[in-house]
């Protein structure tokens, strides 16, 4: 991923009801669901809604489907996990990380200096 199209993600993301969108749509997986729905589990006015998607959309984090009447939109999930790994390369130095609860990073002098600690 390039750091542009990063920059278009996070802005996308950095507002409180496209957040939202995104991350239920993330829980929805790769059925993606219908604005309608949307709207409803996260009591936002449709005229706002339609708003937030089309960022949503424009910054590649979601993509609509046309099905019939309705549009679904799903996680683009390719383009999340691109942008994971764009924010998290060269995590902690190059050294490990630890996953608790979170990403807990470990350079070899803290190791050092907590063995030395526990002598």
């Amino acid at each position: 991923m390039e750091t542009k199209q990063a920059i278009t993600a996070l802005a996308a993301l950095a507002q409180e009801s496209r957040l939202a969108v995104f991350r239920l749509l993330v829980q929805a997986g790769p059925s993606g669901m219908v604005a309608s729905k949307i709207a409803e589990e996260l009591a936002i006015p449709a005229s706002s809604l339609s708003f937030h998607l089309k960022e949503l959309t424009r910054a590649d984090l979601i993509v609509p489907t046309q099905d019939g009447r309705f549009i679904i939109y799903a996680t683009n999930f390719a383009v999340m996990n691109q942008l994971l790994a764009f924010l998290t390369a060269n995590c902690c130095g190059g050294n490990p990380c630890t996953p608790v609860l979170g990403m807990q990073c470990t350079s070899n002098e803290a190791a050092a200096a907590e063995a030395i600690e526990q002598t």
